[in-house]
């Protein structure tokens, strides 16, 4: 075996292992945000959590690259992109209120459908047969899930589905980002405007937090900064084809995490519609690999 192919062996194996465990910091986020939804506004959870992290994520870019590196280029970009994450947020932990973990996980998974679609309009991308097919396959997983017109449809069901738009729109906006911007300049601005956006109705909606509750926003402040910059870190140390499907064993965790917690269990219907969404995503992240 060459050193080269050893070394991509190695960087491969610990872009899969930082992502997993980025995964599960994120998951473990949302489990905590779904507590705290039985005792404050979504907004408020989001208001609270980025103005923890704001501090943590300000020190570790202070630290490990000075002051110069809170300069940025793309302020208005960020500013655009915040207004992008405190909207996905706020619906997200809206939708975990009223919705089990593993499904609402499971609706969020459609990024890549939106993705792949919007990379047209927004990127001039060409878009092929192959991979419009792989779309056209996640949408009906999505409709298996969601199963519109049926008895047991809700509303709430399309609140995720509205995140994973969201988060397409965020993932492709930062294409445009400076290419030579840190990741840790980046992730504290995406942390800021969220908070400054959302400081205006979790002020108007607050309520007074229970002293029993600060160390849970502690850690979904502190589980939310780790799972954003050990995914990013993920995909800069190994190929997004190699990575990108690992990002599906948020599925193992909030099922987890969702029968330890509250009993949910996952239905047929969630589990065929996840299976049909995963095998769409992991077609589309191969075949724009392979391009």
């Amino acid at each position: 075996m060459s050193l080269r192919t050893r070394i991509e062996q190695e960087n491969a194996l610990g872009g899969i292992l930082t992502i997993c465990a980025g995964i599960m910091f994120l998951v473990l986020n949302d489990a905590i945000a779904k507590v705290l939804t039985d005792r404050y506004h979504p907004v408020h959870i989001v208001f609270l959590r980025n103005l923890i992290a704001i501090p943590i994520i300000l020190a570790a870019v202070l630290a490990l690259h000075g002051a110069h590196a809170l300069r940025t280029r793309n302020l208005g970009l960020h500013a655009w992109r915040g207004l992008i994450m405190v909207a996905a947020a706020s619906l997200y932990f809206t939708s975990l209120s009223v919705m089990p973990l593993a499904e609402a996980t499971v609706l969020v998974f459609a990024a890549p459908i939106f993705i792949t679609a919007l990379s047209v309009p927004l990127l001039g991308e060409h878009v092929g047969w192959r991979r419009w097919s792989a779309v056209l396959v996640g949408f009906i997983g999505v409709l298996i899930i969601v199963q519109p017109g049926a008895s047991t449809f809700q509303l709430a069901s399309l609140m995720p589905v509205g995140v994973a738009f969201l988060y397409a729109l965020m993932m492709l906006s930062g294409r445009w980002l400076d290419p030579g911007e840190g990741l840790l300049t980046m992730m504290l601005y995406v942390v800021l405007f969220p908070m400054v956006y959302a400081a205006p109705v979790a002020l108007w909606l607050w309520t007074p937090v229970q002293p029993a509750d600060l160390w849970l926003f502690l850690v979904i402040a502190i589980c939310g900064s780790l799972g954003i910059a050990l995914i990013s870190q993920a995909f800069r140390m190994a190929p997004a084809a190699v990575v990108a499907p690992f990002d599906y064993t948020s599925l193992i965790w909030a099922t987890a995490l969702g029968w330890l917690i509250w009993g949910d269990l996952l239905t047929p219907a969630t589990v065929m519609g996840a299976l049909v969404i995963i095998a769409s995503g992991i077609f589309i992240v191969v075949r724009e690999a392979s391009r």
